[in-house]
């Protein structure tokens, strides 16, 4: 769509920031709108954006509208609001009732929801990875480190717990140790999850000196595929490592890497492989 603006709605997290740098470099001349509470606020000095509440939609879309936007992308981690103190305008209390009836459904239902919100005001929707392709994982090794048999049992045995967690609308990942499952991801997020490893008996985890065990992170069955993929960062990387786990494994072309080298090169590093799998890995 020549001469339109790409609107990027901004959470949290470094992926808004790889999202406006690429398309401003593409000429697209990204209008950045960082989400109060989750936009880290150098991102919107340095593309002079806007901030609003999770609740201003309206403020939102005339603000799309007036700055010559056709197309849209969420970035970046947010997590479910207290729908009681939200800051509503007027169009976000017109629709409130709905997102609420979604929302009691679980996450993808409630994003489709707010999604449907601005599809219906005119806007195309696109994932982060179609504004930035090179952010979607492949198949295969990520960096130097190969997972083993060992850990492909693993990983199998991880991917069917995610799926089936995903699809009660729990979380998108999981960590399995030698066939024990030693957490499931939900509200909290990956890194919260993570940090419960350390916690547990020794006997059954691994350690930075002895590394056993993965996390798995895939998209849920019914998943809304252009906003909330899996996501893996440095942070990803670090936590792992304090969990003495031996690697990450995710689905690929469904999930995405924010800098993608830094996140090679620190895995490599610490002596840990990333993975992406395909069906027929885990079959």
């Amino acid at each position: 769509m020549s001469g339109a603006r790409l609107a990027i709605v901004a959470g949290g997290g470094d992926l808004p920031r790889r999202v406006a740098e690429h398309a401003r470099r593409t000429g697209r001349n990204p209008l950045v709108v960082g989400l109060k509470g989750f936009v880290d606020a150098s991102l919107l000095t340095e593309f002079a954006g806007s901030e609003l509440s999770v609740g201003e939609i309206g403020r939102l879309i005339q603000l799309m509208k007036r700055e010559g936007c056709e197309e849209m992308v969420f970035a970046g981690s947010l997590k479910r609001p207290d729908f009681s103190s939200l800051k509503l305008d007027l169009k976000g209390v017109q629709s409130l009732p709905r997102i609420l009836a979604a929302a009691k459904m679980g996450d993808d239902a409630l994003l489709r929801s707010v999604m449907d919100v601005f599809v219906e005001a005119g806007f195309r929707i696109v994932g982060a990875d179609d504004v930035l392709d090179d952010l979607r994982v492949g198949p295969g090794p990520l960096g130097a480190i190969a997972p083993g048999a060992d850990h492909w049992s693993d990983i199998r045995r991880a991917a069917e717990v995610a799926k089936i967690s995903g699809s009660l609308e729990i979380g998108q990942g999981a960590v399995v140790c030698a066939g024990l499952v030693l957490a499931v991801e939900a509200q909290e997020g990956t890194d919260r999850m993570l940090d419960r490893i350390p916690e547990l008996i020794v006997e059954i985890r691994g350690t930075p000196e002895a590394r056993r065990g993965v996390l798995v992170k895939a998209a849920k069955p019914q998943q809304e595929r252009r906003i909330d993929l899996p996501t893996i960062g440095l942070t990803t990387v670090a936590g792992v490592a304090r969990a003495g786990l031996a690697g990450i494994a995710v689905e690929a072309g469904a999930a995405l890497v924010v800098d993608r080298e830094a996140v090679a090169a620190a895995a490599d590093a610490a002596g840990l492989f990333i993975v992406g799998f395909t069906a027929a890995d885990i079959t």
